[in-house]
């Protein structure tokens, strides 16, 4: 009777419960009587027409429309995003793309029906104000992504290519204005204003793209790299101080009404480096150590941010300054600014930044140029904005003697402006002073200087490529007699193990091993500041593990836009015998969609549409291997070492099972250790054909002779647990670690580690 008291509870307390608010509900009819309450509204004839009406009703609810927005928005800006990442060019031409085509250039053009009740007019103004939520973040984020101590100690060269490639566009961009004002100025403007605008608009350079581009081609390293960042930066600063002044000159109407707004905003300037900055050092230094914000503190720096925007707008010099401010002013503590930008960036820049860029595709109306003369004046505007960014600062580079090559490479960069070059044109568009077809124009033009960076510097390095020295031909070739082992690692744990695998394979090669450690991190998840501290982070350990293992090691850092594709490149081009990495967990691995996409191969295949997302791996298989792994192991075209870390600590003992024909190239790696690591290897014959083959007999043989007593042919059938425990390390092939999985053996928890060797 106690186990079932519970139920018997449980059930009398919702029966009683149930009963009594029936009661209520009965009793309070009666009150309705002389309350003139009206009859429900019906516009259908039955329940079904009932619900279709409510359904439609609710589809245009505000709150619904806004979310379907953003869904779709989302959507669209990745798919654009993730193609131009496979180009090589910034995920952010994408997503610009991806603006411009749901806009009414394409889907409105096309599908005006689908358009008009996903976009409503009546809704835009929802759109633009989360817009402008996204886009005060990202500004924040910009700001705190400035390192002005760097800016500080390198900003000799820097800033006087900065100003150049400033003053250079800015006097050409006001001379552009003298020729298009009387066509293109909407009707009111002066055109002081105009050609203020016109001229800031020429000047942009997109600083985080920028950085993004300069890690990605790994030229943070270098004199250029560090030169550009600052100018870039130097850049930002300068241009947005410009800005400021010229918004408060077009709403003043003249230079002399725009003196108080000019004074005001000095004086907002001091207060926050003088007052605000100080206070925010103090409560940053009494956080020190703790690795972590606590709310009460986000509260305040939000709460600043949010001050600070509203002080700019009010002043007159609009909420983005303010919101820039704030975070060039915020702790230069490298790891709390990190801290915070990963509060910050991942709902300022996946969520809501896409929703400016469909925004800014919503007013670009292409179809307003419809006119060669129109087309012919968008070249001007490109050739304009192009001469003087890219020739500016180039020639300027020159002028500090800095070589030719460098040079181009600081202009092709300087031209970039991408995302930051909308904004300033949907300011002046929202001030009246870009006219639509103007402000078409000038779209096109921030992606066209956008997209041209990276062929342009493809170029730069193709036409100042010279020909290879006698003394590194001679390198090349002492390279090409090594072993050269690369190790690819996530985590820094990772590293330092492949690191000891590595040694087991070379550490009696002495000078005939070359060992090169390689880590690739995601771009998005760096900032420019701090790419140094993470690259010494990411290879402490490594470097640490090789001076124990007395090991001459290479170290490799890219910060790359596409992981994948750049390791198998990097593999594929380096000459090298062996690459190294650890298995990681599959995307699906024990989730939700995993189980789902599970279900859905048993009703549909729907791997003939998407088996090319990842190569020839299939992606709706049950594989045994990450995601990472199946691009490398599907496009190098070298042996793969996968290692499954259990522990791993050295490699004295190992297994080798042989299944069949096909694994025997195992024994190869099997003879590398026992040459340089004095390896135990038991070799398991589990199909019963060593021996009736000849040539690997011999090779056994071979192996025994220059080693005796380290190799040992294991013929049982059934492999007994306590064997398998006391071995180090499992080599086993690529296929037959793919049927272990599948016939769920027990081998995979008694092995402590295994490394899976591919024979591509």
């Amino acid at each position: 009777m106690g186990k079932y008291k519970n139920i018997i509870f449980y059930i009398c307390t919702i029966a009683f419960f149930s009963c009594l608010m029936y009661w209520f509900f009965v009793e309070g009819k009666t009150l309705e009587v002389g309350e003139n309450i009206p009859l429900p509204k019906t516009t259908g004839s039955n329940m079904w027409e009932n619900f279709t009406d409510s359904f439609l009703t609710n589809l245009h609810h505000p709150l619904a429309l806004l979310l379907a927005q953003i869904v779709t928005i989302i959507l669209v800006a990745k798919l654009f995003g993730w193609i131009c990442i496979k180009l090589k060019q910034p995920s952010v031409i994408g997503e610009m793309i991806a603006g411009i085509v749901l806009g009414p250039s394409l889907f409105g053009l096309y599908f005006p029906e689908l358009s008009a009740f996903i976009f409503p007019k009546e809704s835009l103004g929802n759109l633009q104000f989360l817009s402008q939520i996204g886009l005060i973040l990202f500004m924040y984020i910009v700001g705190m992504e400035l390192d002005l101590s760097v800016l500080r100690k390198k900003a000799h060269d820097a800033v006087v290519i900065s100003h150049a490639s400033i003053i250079f566009p800015f006097a050409l961009g006001v001379g552009l204005s003298y020729f298009i004002y009387q066509e293109f100025a909407p009707e009111g403007i002066q055109f002081s204003s105009f050609a203020l605008f016109i001229a800031i608009a020429m000047s942009i350079t997109a600083f985080p793209v920028l950085a993004r581009i300069v890690q990605e081609r790994n030229l943070h390293k270098t004199k250029i790299g560090t030169v550009v960042i600052t100018c870039a930066a130097a850049d930002d600063i300068t241009a947005w101080c410009i800005l400021a002044a010229v918004i408060a000159v077009v709403k003043a109407g003249s230079f002399s009404g725009s003196v108080f707004v000019i004074l005001m905003a000095i004086l907002y300037v001091f207060i926050m480096i003088k007052a605000v900055r100080p206070f925010l050092n103090r409560i940053a230094e009494s956080q020190k150590g703790k690795g972590f914000i606590s709310k009460a503190l986000v509260a305040i720096f939000f709460l600043v941010l949010i001050i600070s925007s509203y002080a700019t707008e009010v002043i007159g010099i609009h909420a983005l300054f303010g919101a820039f401010m704030a975070g060039a002013i915020m702790p230069e503590n490298v790891k709390f600014r990190n801290l915070f930008i990963e509060k910050v960036e991942d709902v300022a820049l996946v969520l809501l930044l896409p929703l400016f860029f469909v925004f800014t595709g919503l007013r670009t109306q292409i179809g307003l140029l419809n006119d060669i003369h129109l087309w012919k004046i968008g070249g001007l505007i490109i050739l304009t904005a192009v001469t003087g960014k890219f020739v500016g600062s180039a020639l300027t580079a020159r002028f500090l003697k800095i070589s030719w090559k460098d040079s181009l490479t600081i202009g092709a960069l300087m031209n970039t402006r991408g995302l930051t070059e909308l904004i300033v044109l949907n300011i002046g568009y929202d001030l009246g002073v870009l006219g639509p077809e103007l402000f078409a124009m000038l779209v096109i033009m921030a992606l066209f200087t956008t997209f041209m960076t990276g062929p342009c510097l493809d170029l730069i390095n193709y036409l100042f490529k010279g020909k290879k020295s006698m003394i590194e031909e001679e390198q090349e070739d002492d390279n090409d007699a090594k072993y050269r082992v690369l190790l690819s690692f996530e985590t820094a744990k990772a590293g330092s193990k492949l690191l000891r695998l590595a040694d087991n394979f070379t550490h009696k090669m002495n000078g005939n091993k070359s060992v090169t450690a390689m880590n690739i991190a995601p771009v998005d998840e760096l900032h420019a500041f701090d790419i140094e501290n993470f690259e010494k982070e990411q290879f402490k350990h490594v470097i640490e593990t090789s001076h124990e293992l007395k090991l001459e090691v290479t170290t490799l850092f890219k910060a790359s836009t596409d992981v994948e594709s750049d390791l198998t490149n990097i593999t594929n081009k380096g000459n090298y015998d062996l690459l190294l990495i650890m298995l990681g967990k599959s995307m699906y691995e024990g989730s939700l969609l995993g189980r789902l996409l599970g279900f859905t191969t048993k009703i549909i295949n729907p791997e003939k549409l998407l088996n090319t997302v990842k190569g020839k791996g299939n992606i709706f298989n049950n594989s045994p291997f990450d995601d990472l792994t199946l691009q490398v192991l599907d496009k190098a075209t070298i042996p793969v070492g996968i290692l499954v870390d259990k522990e791993f600590n050295g490699a004295d003992k190992i297994f080798v099972p042989i299944f069949n024909l096909s694994d025997f190239y195992l024994l190869e790696y099997a003879k590398r250790l026992i040459n340089n690591n004095n390896s135990q290897v038991i070799i398991l014959d589990a199909a019963g054909q060593i021996r009736n083959n000849i040539e690997v007999k011999e090779l056994i043989r071979s192996i025994e002779q220059v080693a005796p007593n380290h190799i040992t042919l294991y013929n049982e059938k059934k492999i007994e647990k306590e064997f398998l425990n006391s071995q180090d390390l499992m080599l086993i092939s690529s296929k037959s670690w793919k049927n272990l999985i599948d016939t769920k053996s027990l081998w995979l928890s008694d092995i402590p580690s295994t490394l899976i060797i591919s024979n591509p």
